[in-house]
């Protein structure tokens, strides 16, 4: 019975208790804005289940602006982490797949029922499984530097604030009745195809990195603008915002298409030219 229930012993290599060592709080800074956002579409959920839809999707629109803000606070204090990194993808899952999803199906795809819930079953899995191939895409050292520019697909929050664009014309008076679930329900097929799929569109994640001098001024300019619409008239910001940005897909395809076409060149030249033995 005595080797059963062995005394405790301590290790008699540790001659000093442990001791952490303190975490410096620009390495907390991000992951406190990533928890805040996870907060937002908690709520959001909450607020569908109640039937208030537009506080609902005004907080998934502000965890997609503080999910956009987190990744370049944690770049700016040099406070990265892998802690970090699978936080905010555990936080957009919930906030931009399952928190939309449940949105439109409480909106109008619950005149579908069971149809209606596997569209939403859908969206959501969409994005887990995009979230998923971005992980993946991470660390893959052979991808050129000028891939940084795309994203594989659309991203997670564009495809979450779009496929709402049928609740942001329904705030400005445009009624959606129950005949109206089919075309939501291919709507927003639509967009989960595009978060899955390979179409390549912008990122933006190297714009900003150096400003010319004299582009400083119009750009405050322009912020104070949008955010004067934004305040101002938001349904109407996300509607324009949204059609923009569908409409832009196909263009940044081209651009993509166009500068692997001339990476692709050197490489063809020097298959070429290259000095025989």
């Amino acid at each position: 019975m005595d080797d059963l229930f062995p005394p405790f012993a301590p290790d008699p290599n540790e001659s000093k208790p442990r001791r952490f060592k303190p975490i410096p709080f620009r390495m907390i800074a991000p992951n406190m804005i990533t928890l805040l956002a996870l907060c937002l579409g908690l709520t959001a959920i909450r607020l569908a289940f109640e039937g208030k839809f537009e506080p609902a999707v005004i907080s998934v629109v502000v965890a997609a602006v503080l999910d956009g803000i987190d990744g370049r606070v944690a770049r700016l204090l040099k406070g990265t982490s892998r802690f970090g990194a699978e936080l905010d993808s555990l936080a957009d899952f919930l906030n931009f797949g399952c928190a939309p999803a449940l949105i439109l199906y409480g909106f109008a795809l619950h005149h579908l029922k069971s149809v209606g819930w596997i569209v939403s079953l859908v969206f959501a899995i969409a994005m887990a499984l995009r979230l998923a191939r971005f992980n993946a895409m991470l660390d893959d050292p052979n991808r050129p530097e000028w891939k940084k520019d795309f994203f594989v697909g659309m991203p997670a929050p564009a495809g979450a604030l779009t496929s709402m664009l049928p609740l942001y014309l329904h705030f400005l008076g445009l009624t959606f009745e129950s005949w109206a679930a089919p075309v939501l329900l291919v709507y927003v097929l639509c967009i989960a195809l595009l978060v899955v799929s390979t179409v390549p569109t912008f990122s933006g994640k190297t714009w900003g990195k150096r400003v010319p001098r004299e582009h400083v001024l119009p750009i405050f300019l322009v912020l104070v603008v949008v955010f004067g619409l934004v305040i101002s008239f938001p349904f109407e910001t996300m509607v324009t915002l949204a059609v923009l940005y569908l409409a832009f897909v196909p263009i940044g395809a081209m651009q993509y298409r166009r500068r692997a076409k001339l990476d692709a060149i050197p490489s063809t030249s020097d298959e070429v030219h290259e000095p025989t033995a």
